[in-house]
């Protein structure tokens, strides 16, 4: 009996009987990652030093608009005024 077409979709394919090709970065150490930076290809180092460039300045512009702007509030102030106000318009809608 020949294969019919609805067998013929249960079976492998060729490339999935082929065995699995190993990974480049399977169970690596720091050193031999590291070794892999020189194969970075040149026309992507530019790309790089932007990138850093931009998560640098955009790390510095944040962190130091967080310490030197006094109008910024990272804390809340007058919690007793908070927790007097709480009480009062928890009053007037019972």
């Amino acid at each position: 009996m020949f294969a019919t077409r609805s067998l013929r979709m249960f079976r492998p394919t060729v490339r999935m009987m082929r065995p699995v090709p190993k990974e480049e970065q399977a169970a690596h150490t720091v050193s031999q990652r590291l070794r892999r930076l020189r194969h970075i290809p040149p026309e992507l180092i530019p790309l790089g030093v932007v990138v850093t460039f931009g998560v640098s300045a955009a790390i510095y512009s944040s962190s130091r608009h967080l310490m030197v702007d006094k109008n910024l509030r990272l804390k809340r102030q007058n919690r007793a005024a908070d927790a007097h106000q709480d009480h009062q318009s928890s009053e007037e809608h019972h």
